[in-house]
């Protein structure tokens, strides 16, 4: 029953959060009033939020909740934001100012970094408490492992599901019935999961008060450094294979560019789309909403995990003997490549929509759409959609694996703090060339995108995937596993 419970609890979750996140440039540049590189760069700062504030929930969990209290705080976190979010876009609704009054949107970012902190205490603690049950009894069950793998495989799979409704539906129903019915519906969607979660309390796998696991752990590293235990020296204590930390940071770094890439998928690609023939046929005068492209990304991911799952990964096996057909780190360097390639195409496609703009003689005219079909914009979200399969699932199941079991909801924590710190640095790269480029004449980034060019910054992206690739390979070719028997 475990597999269900947690199936069906993250795909009611993403239906709620990502109901939010995968349309909010659309809310900060419509409702809000915002420019296009305000609200990208807004998107990306409050992103990097969402995802670096994992690593607070994560400590507070495996050191004082436990991860089954943290998801209870996080799902009540939920509520509330997503609460006083639909209160707000009803009172922006109702409100006559063409701009939103300071205290409306005081509760409208109140209620955003609520729901990014709710997301910080489920983000690590949700993905860890269903791996935690198929952790072996004692060290010599050799079958946990493979199961643990195909887990965050099939666990993504689920939440792809509650993506593709959210940024496909929702984001059709904010668009064309209103945000606060958008917003309602993300409320009730986390009513759901939180039902679903304490369904499944009495099933769930008993595990050992959180603070004794770290404690015993913190014990052991200090009788082999023969120092007294601080906060800061916590992470960085010495391991039989080097330090914790010290050993997972170049993998950490080297993964930042695909993060930074990543983010583009509900910031510029979603303002890309915008501009294009969005009308789903010439009778059916249904128009597709900017936002739901990123829907192709979960249909990639709802595609390809059975796929590898089922047929690539015992394919594999059998040439290279390996549990998992190929190594953690193989499966991440295989996302940065994809990565790379996925914005060459994008650029390649924001080129041909350029022209597109000045042959049909509207580059002065942003509010007209291209006579351009969205489908062209089909490539790079695959290939982004393929990435995320290698790389999104490859580096939680490493940064699991490679974290003693007490601190395996920190260890997801680093994960997401990736792409946390991933959106920092595509919002900074944004502030940065706007400024750069504004000076100058055109920004990069004109609120008229026909006038912009969204294509230097994907080539840009494309040449530091380059690099990161190169970089990443020097680091993994020499990394050495972490056994667990010696944590």
């Amino acid at each position: 029953m475990l597999p269900y419970i947690y199936a069906v609890m993250g795909f009611f979750e993403r239906i709620g959060f990502v109901g939010v996140s995968a349309n909010l440039i659309t809310y900060l540049t419509g409702p809000l009033g915002m420019s296009t590189a305000a609200a990208a760069a807004g998107v990306n700062a409050w992103s990097g939020t969402v995802q670096v504030l994992p690593l607070v929930g994560a400590l507070v969990a495996d050191s004082r909740l436990g991860r089954y209290r943290a998801i209870l705080a996080a799902c009540v976190l939920y509520l509330l934001s997503l609460g006083m979010l639909t209160a707000s876009s009803m009172m922006l609704t109702a409100s006559s100012p063409p701009s939103p009054s300071p205290a409306r949107l005081t509760l409208f970012y109140v209620a955003l970094y609520l729901l990014a902190l709710a997301q910080g205490f489920f983000g690590p603690c949700g993905e860890a408490f269903g791996a935690d049950q198929f952790t072996p009894s004692d060290i010599d069950d050799l079958s946990a492992p493979t199961l643990r793998s195909s887990y965050f495989n099939w666990f993504h799979f689920s939440m792809s599901w509650g993506y593709a409704i959210a940024t496909a539906g929702l984001s059709y129903v904010q668009d064309n019935a209103g945000w606060t019915l958008g917003f309602g519906a993300c409320w009730t969607a986390m009513v759901l999961c939180l039902v679903v979660f304490l369904l499944g309390t009495r099933t769930y796998r008993a595990a050992k008060q959180p603070i004794d696991g770290v404690q015993a752990w913190v014990a052991r590293v200090f009788r082999r450094s023969g120092t007294t235990p601080t906060d800061e020296r916590l992470l960085l204590a010495p391991q039989p294979e080097g330090g914790l930390i010290a050993k997972l940071l170049p993998i950490w770094l080297t993964s930042l560019v695909f993060a930074a890439i990543y983010s583009q998928t509900s910031t510029l690609f979603t303002k890309q789309a915008s501009t294009l023939d969005r009308h789903l046929g010439t009778e059916t005068g249904l128009v597709v909403p900017p936002a739901a492209l990123q829907c192709l990304i979960d249909v990639t991911f709802i595609v390809m995990i059975p796929l590898y799952d089922r047929v690539i990964v015992p394919l594999a096996r059998r040439l290279t003997g390996h549990a998992s057909g190929i190594t953690m780190l193989q499966r991440i360097g295989a996302s940065m490549a994809t990565s790379c390639v996925a914005m060459a195409v994008a650029a390649l496609v924001e080129v041909r929509r350029l022209r597109v703009a000045r042959d049909a003689g509207l580059v002065d005219r942003p509010d007209v759409a291209l006579p351009m079909s969205l489908w062209w914009m089909i490539p790079q979200y695959v290939l982004m959609g393929l990435a995320a399969v290698l790389g999104m699932v490859g580096l939680e199941e490493f940064f699991y694996d490679q974290m003693p079991d007490a601190l395996r909801s920190v260890g997801l924590a680093l994960c997401l703090s990736i792409f946390g710190v991933g959106s920092y640095a595509s919002s900074m790269l944004v502030s940065v060339i706007d400024w750069a480029t504004r000076v100058k004449g055109e920004s990069w980034f004109s609120d008229n995108l026909n006038r912009a060019h969204l294509d230097y910054f994907y080539w840009l992206l494309a040449g530091l995937a380059a690099l990161e690739v190169a970089v990443f390979l020097h680091f993994a070719n020499r990394y050495v596993y972490t056994k667990k028997a010696e944590l």
